[in-house]
């Protein structure tokens, strides 16, 4: 049987202590809108420290839109833990931007049908306590999103990204591999292996980093300069701690260890009996959650709770937890293979700041965010982290828009990482509702945890400690015994009830948040917020399960719909953005005044340099006009697309009314798909004024005179 060990990578990164400066100061000038970026080759623009999904996410986004950037990463390879694994409908449109990335996850993913359940049972070949099944009829029809959600692993997912990378001529580098790179400045398009970032400063010209790393044998530091240093490193994140930057929230939710093994057996078995992607498992000898990472490959996780100090890591050796696995299965597998065991604690905390040395130093994904597992948030948040954060940092290098356009970040991103953080803790909360019926309070367990390290933990030998917890925990066990857990026994019958209830009313452990995932919106920002409309606070979370409608409002993300492109190629709306440079977009119907609005857009963003398309969006059956009208409103300017509506069936709404506005309105779309701008009915006033102030305000720009020059 192959173990691997407990933990992997360990080098003389664990060691390194030594800073320039005390932990937790970082010398700060300001990046201010009147500072020149520096630019020539002993300085890379954009430096990512963490190549995990967001690092390797952002560098692509950044990459495209024509960014140079390079990632440090600290470990000298690629985890092949599955960690996340649920991809929402948000993070898949993301996706499909890059180069047919949600395609070939969709492909490689196992089908919905063996992970769309959630399966409580008292083992996997044991009596089923009940299920949810998370997917419903709309989630298939493609109907507000191009694409569906999917079910892949964290490992699997850094695979394509770097294919992606590799595409885009990205070299991986690992340090017994550097000589070339030694004494040479970094070009940009590298990932560094086995580098670990333990000194940041900043001057008034760049960012200065000090990165570790093993080098024939010995710690060796590189040197390396950047414009802008981006923290994606993880929920321990060292960027973060040596910037000084606190996190806020609940800490030490709960402590879990997560044996990550193999059993092609248990695979086929769960594949033919009972498919599913979460397994709830409780028993008198065991209890723990199951992940069925890939059932044709029998790849799972196990997570069982962990009580240090009473417990430790030795108590869940390969040996232990083959033995805890046949507990929890039901029969002993001949094919286990135990691949790595790793402790991990959860916590619900947000970053007080995003960022820091006047937007120099900026925090994205877990290193500024970590939130309970329940519900997928974390990578899926980190995700849209990078796509709000890659069209600002370009629109900064790319003197499109002035460096104030970054605190944008903070202001839109820490709203919707906070109620992320709140939806994720009542799933949590949610999840334990089931224990609770079964007369498994989590509570309880953690007072009497709490109850032996505080009165005991000074007083009994730590094997005591360790034998009174067990036993405490063997009673509790004790309520899940067949006999007690029956229909023919009053309280078992009472729990079993309960239960049934908790699932029936959707108050287990959700999967899905569409009205989250696709629904979040910026209410302050890079947007202008309509004039007419007070905007409020978001509604709170519910934790339960709401669908997704569809908004035009400014900060929405622009809602879905298919159209045809010349009476060729049928699209989404989303795609109608560009992902290959910093361009906004303008939606309008072809009527007049609309064309005089897009005229005057197209005026003030070459004015303010901003590239702008328009996309005339025709109603259904009416692209007999299409090819001459348009051509003939827009002239000279040739920056603009013609397409049509295709609707569902006859009675499908149209664009407009989807977006709740007449076919006079207008709508001005961001880099990232978010709505910048609109005008529901048309603009009643000059369009050049409107749109300058559009522009201006998404932008940070000063309006241009008649000399071309800013105003003061």
């Amino acid at each position: 049987m192959r173990i691997a060990a407990f933990t992997r990578g360990l080098n003389c990164f664990s060691r390194i202590k030594t800073f320039p400066y005390p932990y937790g100061y970082t010398q700060c000038r300001a990046l201010s809108d009147s500072k020149t970026i520096v630019s020539n080759e002993a300085v890379v623009p954009v430096l990512i420290v963490g190549a995990g999904p967001v690092g390797l996410v952002l560098s692509i986004l950044l990459t495209k839109l024509g960014i140079k950037c390079s990632v440090l990463e600290k470990n000298k390879a690629f985890s092949t833990h599955p960690q996340a694994h649920f991809i929402n409908n948000r993070s898949m449109e993301v996706f499909r931007k890059l180069d047919g990335l949600a395609e070939e996850i969709e492909r490689s993913q196992p089908p919905v049908d063996l992970w769309r359940k959630f399966i409580y049972c008292t083992s996997l070949t044991g009596p089923v306590l009940g299920s949810v099944d998370h997917m419903q009829p709309q989630d298939f029809e493609k109907v507000v999103s191009p694409v569906s959600v999917a079910h892949f692993s964290q490992y699997k997912l850094n695979k394509l990204l770097l294919k992606q990378l590799e595409k885009l001529n990205f070299k991986i580098c690992t340090s017994e591999g550097m000589e070339g790179l030694h004494s040479h400045f970094l070009q940009g398009r590298e990932i560094l292996m086995g580098h670990e970032c333990v000194s940041v400063s900043a001057t008034d010209q760049c960012i200065n980093v000090i990165a570790s790393f093993l080098k024939e044998g010995k710690c060796t530091e590189r040197n390396i300069q950047c414009n802008i240093l981006i923290g994606t490193d993880g929920a321990g994140s060292t960027v973060r701690k040596l910037v000084g930057i606190d996190l806020v929230g609940e800490k030490d939710l709960q402590k879990l260890v997560s044996v990550h093994f193999l059993s092609k057996d248990l695979g086929d078995y769960l594949l033919n009996e009972r498919p599913g992607m979460l397994f709830f498992i409780f028993n008198t000898e065991a209890i723990g959650v199951l992940v069925a990472h890939d059932l044709k490959e029998g790849e799972f996780i196990l997570q069982v709770p962990f009580y240090p100090p009473q417990q430790n890591l030795e108590d869940f050796s390969p040996e232990i937890c083959e033995k805890l696995i046949f507990k929890l299965v039901g029969w002993e597998l001949s094919d286990v293979d135990v691949i790595d065991i790793k402790p991990w604690v959860m916590h619900a905390e947000v970053a007080e700041k995003f960022l820091c040395c006047d937007n120099q130093i900026i925090l994205a994904g877990d290193a500024c965010h970590r939130f309970p597992p329940a519900g997928g948030f974390g990578m899926n948040t980190g995700i849209q982290d990078a796509h709000n954060l890659a069209w600002k940092i370009a629109s900064v290098l790319q003197d499109i828009a002035p460096a104030s356009i970054l605190n944008t970040y903070e202001t839109e991103r820490k709203p919707i990482a906070e109620f992320n953080t709140a939806l994720s803790v009542q799933n949590f909360r949610a999840a334990m509702e089931v224990p609770s019926a079964l007369g498994l309070d989590p509570t309880i367990a953690n007072s009497v945890h709490h109850l032996i390290n505080r009165v005991a933990g000074s007083v009994l030998p730590s094997v005591l400690q360790k034998a009174l917890l067990e036993g405490i925990f063997k009673v509790g066990r004790a309520q899940l015994s067949e006999s007690l857990l029956n229909e023919s026994n009053p309280l078992g019958s009472s729990r079993l009830t309960k239960l049934r209830h908790i699932f029936e009313e959707g108050k287990s452990l959700q999967l899905q948040f569409p009205a989250e995932d696709l629904g979040f919106r910026y209410l302050k920002g890079a947007l202008v917020p309509d004039s007419n409309c007070e905007v409020g606070a978001p509604e709170a979370p519910t934790g339960h399960r709401r669908d997704f409608v569809p908004s035009a409002n400014p900060g929405s993300r622009l809602p879905h719909m298919n159209v045809r492109v010349l009476s060729t190629e049928i699209i989404s709306t989303l795609d109608l953005v560009s992902g290959d440079k910093v361009e906004f977009l303008l939606i309008i119907a072809p009527v007049e005044e609309s064309y005089h609005l897009a005229r005057a857009a197209l005026k003030v963003a070459e004015d303010f340099k901003v590239p702008t398309k328009v996309c005339v969006l025709w109603p259904a059956g009416t692209t007999n006009e299409v090819e001459f009208r348009s051509a003939a409103e827009l002239a000279p300017w040739k920056n603009y697309i013609d397409v049509e509506e295709v609707k569902r069936s006859s009675d499908s709404l149209s664009w407009w009314r989807i977006c709740k506005m007449t076919d006079m309105g207008a709508i001005l779309v961001r880099p990232d798909d978010h709505i910048a701008w609109r005008s529901k009915s048309g603009v009643s006033g000059n369009p050049k004024l409107e749109m300058e102030m559009a522009f201006s305000a998404v932008l940070g720009i000063k309006p241009v005179n008649v000399e071309g020059t800013t105003q003061p």
